[in-house]
């Protein structure tokens, strides 16, 4: 056993400890946080989350440098990150073997949304798809139904097919009162 398999072991191992410790001690929800700043001159947006840092950015048709992914871009990266970790998670669970493990997500943005005759074209990432490679010993019954527990299980994937509201807030400060607190 080597490679992907091996790491499907060691998952295995570390899901069962993780619902033990679930099962004794409890768990509450798990607060999520990431902060991001425009950064001056160019524009490019530095996102924070833990310990980690991420450049997002616009291509150069669109006043940015491109340093990094845009925000729509990483949308797709985010939602094929949790679409592999989740298959890896389910086929550790069901003991499914995989030898490689490869997803592709595309998905189309209009910059003509909002535009004068285009009022009905969405602003958002819209006619999203993945694409599941995998190499495996198993069978297509063992792979459909793996398939079908990732649909139900994956957060991101859920997420952006069953959208919640979202809250949003603004918060004027002056340019003398950042000064203040700058200091």
């Amino acid at each position: 056993m080597s490679g992907l398999r091996e790491y499907l072991a060691e998952k295995n191992q570390a899901l069962q400890a993780r619902r033990e410790r679930i099962r004794t001690n409890g768990a509450e929800p798990v607060a999520l946080s990431a902060s991001v700043k425009a950064e001056g001159r160019s524009g490019v947006r530095r996102i924070r989350i833990r310990d980690f840092q991420i450049l997002s950015d616009s291509d150069t048709d669109f006043a940015g440098y491109n340093l990094g992914p845009s925000s729509p871009e990483l949308q797709q990266g985010v939602l094929g990150s949790c679409l592999t970790h989740i298959f890896l998670i389910q086929a550790a669970e069901r003991g499914v073997w995989l030898d490689s493990l490869e997803v592709e997500v595309t998905g189309q943005l209009d910059p003509r949304a909002n535009q004068p005759g285009f009022e009905h074209v969405p602003v958002y990432p819209h006619n999203i798809r993945y694409h599941v490679r995998i190499v495996s010993p198993a069978s297509e019954t063992e792979l459909k139904e793996l398939h079908a527990a990732v649909e139900r299980s994956c957060p991101i994937l859920n997420l952006l097919a069953q959208p919640q509201q979202i809250a949003g807030t603004v918060e004027h400060v002056s340019p003398e009162q950042a000064a203040e607190t700058a200091s």
